[in-house]
């Protein structure tokens, strides 16, 4: 059979990093690793394409040349899916539908005609029997989570490579947390499964030889989940990365528990771990408390982020507004601190009630569901009736954007950043302090194209040159032993200040139109 596997499209969101990808010549910042590894799962006899129309158009020769169409996605790219879905059965072909979309959406959301629902690793050879025979069953659901030691090296024949930033590994699924609002412990379970080490290094022996030189995130929900058996891939990492000349800088996602362990730390730092994700969420602990993440309590968030900076990570934050515990102070108090963590890159999002979910089941039960509409929790609106007035929580909202974002609070943060993570090397007699992060070269053939588009997008055509000038002179002279991180990080916010901009106009449009029909329904209701 001929299998066309099909990853949908994102949206434009600040987790895209569409802006900044433009300057390096990239389309997507990762590739497809789940299709990538199911594509490794189907029958060696079938024949494979993919098509990530992230990066390329669905063209309707693909569609002619295939048999049966495979998508993957999440809750976020379900506009992008049903399209593609009805377009292949408008054509008469038989559609599948997997990934995390389809633990939180039925088979009539998707219009598909088969579902998997889960992880596919003991699934798909049954379902490809099925196909080739005509018998395929509308839902195929593993009964337990499979072991990642029987999930394949992923095919990497089928992509690009240099139309992504990042390439991607997987080594757990599964957190230990409880988190409320989470639908990864809902999909993968609270129980962390690894693969084998080998399995890892086999993946990243597979990157080097087909070429590949910029970094690796390690896409684990939470790479930390079991410590022990991270330190053991780490310990890996470390030799490896000793007897083979390929220096690639591996990114990841963590818990802020991280920040309890100096040798975990420490061996990430020594294996090329140069950012790190922490879901940080909300600097009340109320909210924390009520929404079960207690991991992040009983201690100083600042003091975590800063104490894990120290040991050469960029730490990215997710944070959340509209919890049930959030007061009017809630979004000064989430400016003040991101300002003062030197996070540049701080996700801030409404919350939504994914469905699927603790949260989700609660709030139903409350009878606050609005709709199952969930994916994007960098729009303009909540799925739910929130405590606080909705028209204030967007507001609020607009407004974190806007501070945070601001060109000179963005930089501030960067600055912040650079010098926790890049410390200058202590000088004087007997002073032997060793550096935290080995110093890159000043430019590049990487970093070079990105500095040109860089000066003429932000430096020459942008709104907030003074502001940016002022920031590349503090890289090319305070921090010019780590101008390249400071670059990345210009490029990054242009990205996150065109968005900011974006989503701003968006929610002024939505407000006009409330206001709008406020106006009316008083108008209707005078004349009545």
């Amino acid at each position: 059979m001929n299998a066309l596997l099909i990853y949908p499209k994102f949206p434009d969101t600040f987790w895209s990093f569409k802006y900044a990808l433009k300057f390096l010549g990239k389309r997507a910042a990762q590739p497809p690793l789940g299709l990538m590894t199911v594509a490794a799962l189907l029958p060696g006899g079938w024949k494979k394409r993919l098509v990530d129309v992230n990066v390329e158009k669905l063209r309707d020769r693909d569609l002619k040349w295939a048999d049966v169409i495979l998508l993957s996605g999440m809750h976020i790219q379900q506009e992008s899916l049903v399209e593609i879905v009805e377009r292949c059965r408008a054509l008469g072909l038989p559609t599948v539908v997997g990934g995390p979309i389809a633990s939180s959406l039925t088979r009539e959301d998707l219009k598909a005609d088969y579902v998997v629902i889960g992880e596919a690793e003991d699934l798909i050879a049954d379902l490809a029997r099925d196909l080739e025979q005509g018998t395929a069953k509308e839902i195929y659901q593993a009964a337990e989570r499979p072991e990642m030691t029987s999930s394949p090296l992923p095919d990497l024949g089928l992509i690009h490579m240099n139309r992504y930033s990042t390439m991607t590994v997987q080594y757990s699924r599964g957190c230990p947390f409880n988190c409320e609002f989470c639908d990864i412990i809902e999909i993968y379970g609270r129980r962390p499964r690894t693969k084998a080490v080998e399995q890892v290094l086999a993946e990243l022996a597979q990157l080097r030889a087909a070429g590949w030189h910029e970094s690796v995130f390690i896409v684990d929900d939470n790479f930390i989940g079991n410590k022990a058996r991270a330190k053991e891939l780490l310990r890996a990492l470390v030799a490896w990365r000793a007897e083979n000349p390929w220096k690639v800088d591996f990114v990841t996602e963590a818990s802020l528990n991280l920040a309890d362990d100096p040798e975990l730390m420490r061996m990430m730092q020594q294996a090329g771990f140069r950012s790190v994700f922490l879901g940080i969420e909300t600097p009340d602990e109320e909210g924390l408390i009520a929404s079960n993440k207690l991991q992040n309590t009983r201690r100083s968030l600042l003091d975590s982020v800063a104490t894990i900076q120290s040991y050469g990570m960029q730490v990215m934050g997710g944070f959340i507004l509209g919890f049930d515990t959030d007061r009017e102070n809630i979004f000064d108090r989430m400016v003040e601190f991101i300002q003062k963590s030197g996070i540049p890159i701080a996700m801030v999002g409404l919350l939504q009630a994914m469905p699927g979910t603790q949260l989700f089941r609660r709030l139903k039960h409350e009878g606050r569901i609005v709709d199952d509409d969930a994916g994007n929790n960098t729009g303009t609106r909540v799925n739910f009736l929130p405590h606080m007035d909705a028209a204030q929580l967007v507001e609020g909202y607009r407004s974190v954007l806007k501070r945070i974002y601001n060109c000179e609070a963005y930089y501030d943060r960067v600055k912040t950043y650079l010098s926790r993570v890049y410390p200058r090397p202590e000088k004087g007699p007997g002073r032997k302090r060793e550096k935290k992060q080995p110093s890159p070269p000043l430019l590049t053939r990487d970093n070079m194209r990105a500095m040109i588009h860089s000066i003429v997008r932000q430096g020459v055509l942008g709104c907030h040159q003074w502001s940016y000038w002022k920031f590349l002179a503090s890289a090319v002279t305070r921090y010019r032993r780590c101008f390249g991180a400071a670059m990345t990080m210009a490029v990054m916010g242009y990205h996150l200040q065109v968005m900011t901009q974006k989503l701003s106009k968006a929610m002024e449009r939505s407000a006009a139109m409330a206001e709008k029909a406020k106006v009316a329904a008083m108008a209707a209701n005078s004349a009545e």
